[in-house]
């Protein structure tokens, strides 16, 4: 098997990639037809309304942090991971038939969005972490890139087919569809073989155990950089329902179908960025700079475009370059913190990329309502361009990073770490190779 599909070579890990693969899909048709169904059915085009309710479906996980995380490292994560898919799937049909039946109002909509988001905060860390009970530590970064696949390739069917049923049969009928394919997840989980699990330490019960995780994180600056950067493009970036139902409605004037497509564009180019991920071995911090470059760049081209057509194009750009970022992200965090503290770390992680959402999903579809559509954009591109500053003026202060252009030498530029210039690239190499693999000053 090739190494940019390694991590499936184990049972257990198809096991669980085929069911979260089915649930992904349900859970993005349910995300387009409720931002759909707020937009133009409960609301008169109000992108601050779809922003309130991204806010309540994810605001949970930054206040409910470090009781998830702790969760995760104390508790069996499969049996932990049954019971949240249970609960999202019961949410998901009650939804569902109060849509059907005619009754739905916004406010239901808002507290359906916080139960979902109190579950999913639970769900969130158990689930991230897991994947390290399914797969060696050396093919861990692979099977988050291929979990971030998954999810984003199932963004490629999910509002396709979501924008469809909801044009033919109602947006009801898709939060019910989406409630039966969380049985395809707690039936994955049924069937994992037990014996072929690989059990992490779990935390201990003694007191303190919730601040151990911040704790760790502090005397981890590399770590405190990249959740700097996530935050910033977790909050003012990664708002695409805003961007894309308001671009779609609002500046191109098309329906259902097409603000279904343009998720599914956007998602063609992350699921390049993903599989380009898997295919990557230890994930550096200069990528994560790279990453959030080309975010802040391609945002700002969407913002610009003047067509559908390309601002369909663009967006691919945009799933290309966010998924390169955030998976390179994730599999840092995961591969570079100690397994007993990962589930305490990853919900912090997961509470500020999706904790940032109360306050950059209400602020950027104001901007939206305000002064457009293309200026709620903009505000992603700057979200992205500051983080990669961020992170470049950390490495170059903190880990001595050097670009030198030489005139007379091949090849020209050289990029390294520390301050002697060194004598030649294989020096430049192995010094980087060095100081990114041992533990940050």
């Amino acid at each position: 098997m090739s190494a940019m599909f390694r991590s499936l070579k184990g049972v257990n890990y198809r096991i669980w990639f085929a069911g979260a693969l089915v649930s992904n899909i349900g859970t993005w048709m349910q995300r387009t037809a409720q931002d759909w169904i707020v937009l133009t059915q409960l609301t008169n085009h109000n992108a601050t309304s779809v922003g309130v309710v991204m806010a309540l479906q994810f605001g949970p996980q930054l206040l409910l942090m470090p009781w998830s995380g702790l969760i995760a490292d104390r508790f069996d994560r499969r049996k932990l991971l049954m019971l949240t898919q249970t609960l999202m799937g019961a949410l998901a049909l009650g939804l569902g038939i109060i849509t059907v039946t005619g009754v739905v109002e916004l406010w239901h909509v808002y507290g359906f969005a916080l139960g979902l988001g109190i579950v999913a905060a639970i769900d969130a860390p158990a689930r991230q972490t897991f994947v390290s009970e399914l797969v060696s530590h050396d093919d861990l970064p692979n099977a988050v890139a291929l979990n971030s696949a998954s999810f984003n390739g199932a963004r490629l069917l999910g509002p396709a087919a979501a924008g469809l049923l909801t044009v033919a049969v109602g947006a009801g009928w898709v939060f019910l569809i989406n409630a039966v394919t969380f049985a395809f997840t707690v039936f994955a989980m049924m069937m994992l073989r037990k014996d072929k699990l690989k059990p992490q330490p779990r935390a201990s019960r003694e007191r303190g155990q919730l601040l151990q995780g911040f704790k760790y994180v502090w005397r981890r600056p590399d770590i405190v950089v990249v959740l700097i950067t996530v935050f910033l493009v977790g909050t003012f970036g990664f708002n695409f329902a805003i961007f894309t139902s308001t671009m779609a409605t609002i500046e191109f004037h098309k329906g259902a179908g097409e603000f279904g497509l343009l998720s599914s564009i956007m998602a063609i180019g992350s699921v390049v960025g993903a599989l380009l991920a898997a295919r990557r071995g230890t994930p550096r911090l200069r990528m994560i700079l790279l990453g959030s470059v080309a975010f802040g760049l391609a945002c700002g081209a969407a913002a610009l475009m003047p067509t559908f057509g390309t601002f369909a194009a663009v967006l691919a750009v945009v799933g290309l370059s966010s998924l390169t970022l955030m998976t390179t992200a994730n599999a840092y965090v995961q591969t570079t913190t100690e397994p007993v503290m990962r589930g305490r770390v990853m919900a912090l992680y997961m509470a500020i990329f999706a904790g940032g959402t109360p306050l950059g999903a209400p602020l950027v579809g104001w901007v939206s309502d305000e002064f457009g559509p293309r200026w709620a954009i903009g505000v992603a591109a700057l979200s992205g361009l500051l983080a990669g500053a961020i992170i470049l003026f950390w490495l170059i202060k903190y880990r001595g990073l050097r670009v030198k252009y030489r005139m007379r030498q091949s090849p020209r530029m050289v990029v390294y770490y520390g301050a002697p210039e060194p004598k030649d690239e294989e020096t430049a190499t192995r010094e980087i190779a060095i100081i990114e693999a041992t533990t940050p000053r």
